[in-house]
């Protein structure tokens, strides 16, 4: 009775929390608002929504972001961000409050809210044997409810891609597109050749790190892990105290990073709550032509073409969900669900891939202290130095404060295979309120593994397959973008990824034994998962029945609208990034990524949508005229499409002579 007590008590507790530092920042803190001034919708802002922009870029997340700064610095061009949600919030600014930007109860409308279809083999612990999805619905999309660990990934990843056949893909030639975005702020890491400094993406060390950050890196140094103060440098091995998209403490998204500053362009239009129905097409002559979009906004259904490109930053879920609803996917697929095929391409939705992790293991620390305890965090004294910028455990994030990279027996330590997560809190931290609720473990599990242990001191450590072998898909539920895909990830579906997080999780235990642990007297949690409870605690088989029940997302999917060459059949874009069969539609999101980076993927994503912005604008430069086709009787959309694509907008290419498709826009418009 008096844990429920307690429970009930944190709840309304950081409820406070968070109303306080929303309803007093502003009056307390008028630099943070300044700061924070939000994008103004483009309606909102008494402007109309033009019938035409040349470059259409459907969600603000960590690529579309990107693109919407990056195409909109030339000022002849005009750019349109189409974003389904509103504004960032205050609480979305603060590090320790990103568990409530997403999951029920505290961020639904900021937050997609998806979940997968039941898992065979994994997940047994959470509802409905399903893994929670959150995907930030906002600007800034993710990038701004997620952890903010910034992790690039590793060399060899890139280098992979490159030598798929992927020209210009490599590590050295994505490198200074990672050195674009950054502003380095760490001093030891401002001149290093892997890191930029004055770019738009702050990257700092959080301001709070709890008391056993500096054992978790001593226990590395007694297991042979050398304390690495750069994973995104020479090497990845080791154990680093956590980097983060923060600036001055607080998040950075690449709302704030990319949108805030562009946003007063008068090139540049954002319209928010537009949640994008379909991708228009029209073929004349065997080509079909990506001609804008239709999006509902407030009830409202609007249709704006776009002169030179639509441009598709959704994610690894809506991306493929959008191309398909629009007739480009799996013929087969599309025929069953009502949508007429206009492009056959088996390869949009299939080749899904997520980082996937063992969690529930808490281990239990003698020493009071050291761990980040709840009421800690949602505190008056928390709150106060949040308030007036401080520092104290609002700034810090605790369920990473270490990010580990380890190479198990089946790698080298030049590539690791496994990521752990060192964090200063466990799933008994909170007593259920928050984390367990996002996580959806079912009330059993909890009541049995974490109730007997809530409130104590305790940490975690989650190891992570950083290249899973895995394969899933997304595919339509409907033929409609307002329904919910279906996510089937297919998680631990080889023995191979059991095997890994079974190798992860031995290392997790390994650290216990430590000397630094033991002087902290770390104990492991001696409850069992319930459907684990016939095992040996110790033994492999235990581990391996964990990792089936606690089966968690690390919230990083990709590859359903991957790279690939001509020949790949099952490729969706390019090099370049353009769609296969369509012409003036690209994708330009962590969905293009034929495999799944060796780390987190907001880095690689915003470093993805900066090399795209230039090639987008070195296609732009080609003697090609994007026609929009039919255009019905609006002489100023005809009069558009016949511009071609140069610098100087003439309606001349570049060499002084129309092209054949550019004549008969002309013949077109002047018939109108």
């Amino acid at each position: 009775m008096l844990g429920w007590l307690q429970t009930l008590l944190l709840r309304w507790f950081i409820v406070a929390f968070v109303s306080f530092n929303t309803l007093l920042i502003p009056w307390l803190r008028p630099d943070l608002v300044v700061q924070h001034e939000r994008p103004q919708d483009v309606q909102a802002a008494g402007l109309d929504l033009r019938d035409v922009y040349d470059y259409i870029v459907v969600g603000s997340g960590s690529a579309g972001s990107v693109l919407a700064n990056r195409l909109s610095e030339n000022a002849s061009v005009s750019v349109l961000l189409v974003e389904a949600g509103g504004g960032e919030s205050l609480r979305s600014e603060v590090p320790a409050a990103f568990i409530t930007m997403s999951g029920p109860g505290y961020g639904a409308a900021e937050d997609w809210a998806f979940e997968t279809e039941p898992q065979a083999g994994s997940c047994g612990a959470l509802h409905g044997c399903r893994s929670q999805w959150p995907r930030g619905k906002l600007l800034g999309g993710s990038s701004a409810i997620n952890g903010m660990l910034y992790i690039r990934g590793n060399r060899r990843d890139y280098d992979g891609w490159r030598d798929m056949g992927l020209s210009g893909w490599g590590y050295d030639d994505v490198l200074p597109y990672f050195k674009k975005s950054e502003d380095m702020r760490i001093p030891e890491l401002q001149d290093s050749p892997y890191h930029g400094v004055g770019g738009p993406l702050t990257v700092e060390h959080y301001k709070h790190y709890a008391g056993i950050t500096e054992d978790f890196l001593a226990a590395g140094r007694e297991l042979g892990v050398p304390t690495n103060e750069d994973v995104n440098g020479e090497s990845q091995f080791g154990f680093m105290k956590s980097h983060g998209t923060l600036r001055e403490g607080l998040r950075c998204s690449t709302a704030k990073a990319f949108l805030r500053p562009a946003a007063k362009r008068p090139n540049l239009h954002i319209t928010m709550d537009s949640t994008v129905l379909k991708v228009l097409t029209e073929r004349e002559d065997d080509v079909v032509q990506a001609t804008g979009v239709e999006f509902v906004k407030h009830g409202q259904v609007h249709r704006v073409l776009a002169a030179r490109e639509v441009i598709l930053s959704a994610g690894a879920v809506q991306s493929p969900q959008l191309l398909m609803v629009s007739g480009i996917g799996p013929a087969e697929h599309l025929k069953q669900v009502g949508v007429p095929v206009v492009v056959d391409l088996p390869g949009v939705g299939e080749n899904l891939q997520d980082h996937v992790g063992a969690a529930g293991t808490a281990y239990l620390v003698g020493v009071p202290g050291k761990t980040s305890a709840a009421l800690e965090i949602a505190s008056f004294e928390s709150a106060y130095g949040l308030t007036y910028g401080l520092g104290g455990p609002s700034f810090g994030w605790t369920f990473g404060e270490v990010m580990g990279f380890i190479a198990s027996k089946f790698s080298d330590p030049a590539y690791p295979d496994l990521q752990l997560f060192l964090a200063s809190a466990s799933d008994a931290t909170d007593a259920g309120a928050i984390h367990a609720r996002a996580m959806g473990l079912t009330p059993e599990v909890f009541e049995t593994m974490y109730r007997p242990v809530a409130f104590q001191d305790t940490y975690s450590c989650v190891p992570q397959i950083l290249r899973p072998e895995s394969r899933g898909h997304i595919r339509l539920r409907s033929a409609s973008m307002l329904d919910p895909p279906v996510i089937q990830p297919n998680y631990l579906s080889t023995q191979r990824d059991v095997d890994l997080l079974v190798e992860g999780e031995k290392f997790c235990r390994r650290l216990l034994e430590t000397k630094t642990m033991q002087a902290l007297n770390v104990t492991l949690n001696p409850r069992k998962f319930p459907a684990c409870s016939h095992l040996d605690i110790l033994s492999d088989e235990y581990v391996a029945c964990q990792a089936r029940q606690y089966t968690m997302t690390i919230y990083h999917p990709v590859g359903t609208c991957r790279m690939g060459r001509p020949d790949d059949a099952q490729a969706v874009v390019d090099e370049r990034l353009r769609v296969r069969g369509v012409r003036g539609l690209r994708v330009v999101d962590a969905s293009v990524m034929p495999t799944v980076p060796s780390g987190n993927t907001n880095a690689p994503t915003i470093m993805v949508a900066e090399k795209a912005a230039d090639l987008i604008k070195e296609d732009a430069l080609q003697p090609e005229v994007v026609l929009l086709g039919e255009l019905g009787d609006r002489p100023a959309r005809a009069a558009k499409a016949t511009q071609c694509v140069s610098d100087n907008r003439s309606g001349q290419c570049p060499e002084g002579r129309p092209t054949r498709t550019s004549r008969r826009a002309n013949e077109r418009a002047e018939e109108l």
